[in-house]
């Protein structure tokens, strides 16, 4: 598999705090790569770094070959061809689920007004939302504006993904219907980096396991491997910690 999402030596202070220390990291098209490890450990800053939203002190990023441009029409095509899905939803509140899906193919790709609605409703119906076009993002369960939020970001048909903690904000219930849709794209081969909690996904739907502490990557491994054998002491006393209970 060929590269597509390339970090090399990515360095990002906040003030004092060395937030991402000399990241090295290589994610292959169709890769499926989660991200692990305490808070604190720079986990949700790499994910942001990759589409610019944090904007790193030294190394490089680049995306498809390309290193992620300062701003202006070329940051909004990356930020098109590289989905990002928050931990806080972050739909457009005074729009219905239907605008909130087919309003950025229209505004960045240009596409018409009916091939974007068509597009969105197949959308919806993959991500398990179908009926819901017409409502508010109010009107639906925290599952439902995740899964929304998800099928937004795939309506730019992008390159890859990235998810910050999505199911974070969820309540237990409606967990695993988020992660059965991102099951369903890393089983179609979509490039997934996912910064996540959920340790059974992890070890279900990853390629790879890359674990952090303290701004560093002290570890990547498949999953198998990781989970009974990890090679940090850091890593074996997370996974005792969390896989206790």
């Amino acid at each position: 598999m060929e590269p597509l999402i390339v970090l090399s030596g990515v360095n990002k202070h906040f003030g004092p705090l060395h937030v991402l220390n000399d990241i090295d990291l290589t994610v292959r098209r169709g890769e499926v790569v989660t991200v692990i490890g305490p808070s604190g450990s720079g986990k949700s800053t790499l994910c942001r770094a990759v589409n610019r939203l944090e904007r790193v002190d030294s190394g490089t990023i680049t995306i498809d070959g390309r290193p992620l441009p300062d701003g202006g029409r070329e940051l909004a095509r990356l930020r098109a061809d590289v989905g990002m899905v928050f931990q806080s939803f972050n739909l457009f509140s005074h729009r219905t689920v239907l605008d909130n899906v087919a309003l950025a193919p229209v505004k960045v790709r240009g596409r018409s007004r009916e091939e974007a609605e068509a597009r969105a409703h197949e959308l919806l119906e993959r991500v398990g939302v179908t009926g819901q076009a017409g409502k508010y993002p109010a009107q639906l369960s925290g599952g439902q504006q995740q899964r929304v939020a998800i099928a937004r970001a795939l309506a730019m048909d992008p390159k890859a993904m990235l998810f910050d903690e999505p199911t974070s904000a969820l309540d237990p219930e409606m967990i695993n219907e988020v992660l059965d849709v991102m099951r369903g794209l890393a089983a179609d081969g979509m490039t997934m980096v996912v910064v996540t909690h959920e340790m059974g996904f992890a070890r279900s739907a990853a390629d790879r396991v890359v674990f952090m502490a303290d701004g560093r990557i002290v570890e990547e491994q498949p999953p198998a491997d990781f989970f009974t054998a990890p090679h940090s002491a850091r890593a074996r006393d997370f996974l005792a910690k969390i896989l206790r209970h």
